[in-house]
């Protein structure tokens, strides 16, 4: 099983256990990993969340926000997002300070754009946001919740 699942899991709970810096690289299941491994990774991230999921979460879970159903750590396709809204088709990502590399940037944005091909839109945000202006984080991410699908059909009933 040789995906390199083994060492970034590896390297993700010493991550989440010793709290890195900021600028150090973080892999979301990137690759062609069998859907197990995935699946056991994002068991083990939700066992050790950031001090910013961890908080986000409180909010999210349980419908606490709109009555929106949020997942944590869910596997998509190749990749682990942080949090999404599956009815919704909203996938919120949480950054730290090394999403700003180039390297890290654009494997971001091969993800953001795997993630809209299939139909979802993604929020991105700096973990610095989520422990200094929490109310501002949820009001956008309620107002995301509220706003119709990116695949919404169109409201039946005549024409305006």
């Amino acid at each position: 099983m040789e995906c390199g699942a083994s060492a970034m899991l590896t390297s993700k709970i010493r991550n989440r256990i010793h709290k890195p810096s900021p600028f150090e690289g973080e892999g979301r299941g990137e690759g062609d990993c069998p859907k197990k491994t995935l699946i056991l990774l994002a068991k083990i991230m939700r066992k050790h969340p950031t001090d910013a999921e961890n908080l986000l979460w409180q909010y999210l879970h349980a419908k606490k926000l709109g009555g929106f159903k949020f997942r944590r750590q869910h596997p998509i396709g190749k990749y682990i997002v942080d949090f999404i809204c599956l009815k919704k088709k909203l996938a919120i990502e949480l950054d730290g300070g090394q999403h700003a590399k180039k390297r890290v940037a654009s494997e971001d944005r091969t993800r953001d754009e795997w993630m809209k091909s299939q139909g979802f839109k993604i929020l991105r945000i700096w973990n610095h946001e989520v422990l200094q202006n929490l109310e501002g984080v949820l009001e956008i991410i309620a107002d995301e919740c509220k706003s119709p699908s990116p695949f919404s059909p169109p409201i039946k009933g005549g024409e305006l």
